[in-house]
């Protein structure tokens, strides 16, 4: 497969863009490769700048649910851009989005509207923050929710630190507020309620924990959470911008029956636009400007665009098509739990809805630190065989694949027969390395 257009484009990329992208995850560095250039998707495809047609399990990183250029998005969008494609006033839309995204969540009392979902979880804890008077939050490791100064904190050793910046450009002023747990460890949690349980202001979990690849909340962790923050006057803030509509129609709170007093969401209620929200119980969002003192404002919020992709993208959502979605995603991790085994390559699959990862480990992942114990050269095997044969992966083991509505039979009958293939390389690698 020839990608030199891709190459080429990549190449004066770098002279105008930090490591030539928008974003780093997609500068394929961890795979050694140069990435493909996207022209063009439509469906369950996307198509580079030299005419190589892909099968695509990253969609956008998850919002297009429905797959590629949707025709009723792609119209809707359409229409509405033909009265405009920004106001900064209200619009009845907004109102409209907010009721829509309500039969969805019902915990979202009120909501409110940004641009991104990084700003959702930045506001939502400057909410918590002004509702409770008080300064700390707790987020898990692995855990990934956006990149304000605050959340990009490293974890230490021990049952839980006091935040470290980790990048560059944060003061460590700002970071020290954020205490740090490892994820699905209840006695940890127990164990820093009961040091600093009256100066926390929230703790913020992703309702199913994507970016160190999927990974499930134990049985009882998040009602454990959801008992400690009531029980001393902190908020339950669920992140939701990925496994929102995903884990199922209501997400993770759905699946795993769980009432936050916070909720942010992003990806598909956008339509494959820019979007972000964060909403809950009403007393708490009430303290936010105009109608209370906590500020917050963004001159893109309520975009009409992306608020008619989202309407668009949610008006063909129904039980009946997650049910679909769970299905595809279903067939396909058993498949490639079935290849691997043939194989005889090790790989731990989990799934939820129409979320899933490839963990090519041999023992079970539950957190960051059993997820970093994975096999990266053999996912680079797998990763690279899979993109020759015309299947787009997400370039990281530490990422989540989405399955669309777009997926066919089809679509995951190549999927498998291309993994077949893959996972014989990842064998011959192995049996290359001396690992049994």
């Amino acid at each position: 497969m020839s990608r030199t257009r891709s190459s080429e484009a990549f190449a004066t990329a770098q002279k105008f863009m930090p490591g030539g992208v928008n974003s780093p995850v997609r500068s394929f560095r961890n795979v050694d490769t140069t990435p493909p250039f996207i022209a063009k998707g439509k469906g369950s495809h996307i198509f580079d700048v030299d005419g190589n047609e892909y099968i695509d399990y990253v969609l956008s990183w998850g919002p297009l649910i429905l797959g590629h250029a949707d025709a009723d998005v792609v119209a809707a969008i359409r229409e509405q851009a033909q009265y405009g494609t920004s106001y900064g006033a209200p619009t009845e839309l907004e109102t409209e989005i907010a009721q829509k995204v309500q039969t969805f969540f019902p915990a979202i009392e009120m909501i409110r509207l940004v641009s991104s979902g990084t700003e959702a979880t930045m506001s939502a804890l400057r909410l918590a923050r002004g509702y409770t008077g008080r300064d700390k939050i707790v987020k898990f490791v692995g855990c990934y929710h956006g990149h304000s100064d605050g959340l990009l904190v490293k974890a230490g050793s021990g049952a839980a630190t006091m935040g470290v910046p980790d990048s560059p450009g944060i003061p460590s002023e700002i970071a020290a507020d954020t205490l740090t747990l490892p994820y699905n460890n209840p006695d940890a949690v127990k164990e820093l309620f009961a040091q600093y349980g009256d100066e926390i202001a929230a703790v913020i979990v992703e309702g199913v924990a994507g970016n160190m690849g999927c990974v499930l909340p134990q049985p009882g962790y998040l009602q454990l959470l959801r008992e400690l923050t009531q029980k001393a006057g902190a908020l339950l803030i669920v992140d939701e911008v990925m496994s929102g509509f995903r884990a199922a129609a209501g997400g993770a709170c759905e699946y795993f029956d769980i009432t936050p007093d916070l909720i942010c969401l992003g990806k598909v209620i956008g339509g494959g636009l820019p979007v972000g929200a964060f909403g809950g119980k009403r007393e708490v969002m009430e303290k936010l400007a105009p109608q209370g003192p906590v500020y917050q404002a963004g001159t893109l919020s309520g975009n009409p665009l992306a608020v008619t992709a989202g309407l668009a993208t949610m008006n063909k959502l129904s039980a009946d098509r997650f049910t679909e979605l769970a299905a595809k995603t279903e067939t396909l991790c058993q498949g490639l739990e079935a290849a691997a085994q043939e194989a005889g390559v090790p790989i731990i699959v989990h799934r939820i809805g129409s979320m899933f990862t490839v963990f090519f480990n041999e023992h079970e992942v539950t957190d960051y630190d059993t997820v970093a114990t994975s096999h990266l050269d053999e996912f680079n095997v797998y990763f690279l065989a899979m993109l020759e044969a015309g299947v787009y992966l997400a370039p990281s083991q530490f990422e989540c694949g989405f399955m669309s509505l777009a997926h066919t039979d089809e679509d995951i009958r190549q999927t498998l027969d291309a993994a077949r293939k893959a996972f014989q390389k990842v064998a011959a690698f192995r049996e290359h390395k001396g690992r049994k």
